[in-house]
């Protein structure tokens, strides 16, 4: 199997946990609710836009990658 087809289901793999550990565990129900995260709700408009949210996990993955670039 090529590096980058490993790479590809190694990340599915772990989104897959990922989300699996948010939906089970009651203790991460704060991602999503962050102070800085963007919520309207009129009668008929909803809009959310998780802008810290966003930015956390962005740095959560840009620092495994950075150790998993360092470990090889």
């Amino acid at each position: 199997m090529p590096p980058a087809a490993r790479l590809l289901v190694a990340l599915g793999l772990a989104l897959v946990a990922i989300g699996l550990a948010i939906w089970l565990l009651p203790g991460a129900a704060w991602l999503g609710r962050l102070p800085g995260d963007l919520r309207i709700e009129r009668p008929n408009l909803r809009i959310y836009v998780p802008l810290t949210t966003s930015l956390v996990v962005s740095l959560v993955l840009s620092a495994l990658f950075w150790l998993l670039s360092r470990l090889r």
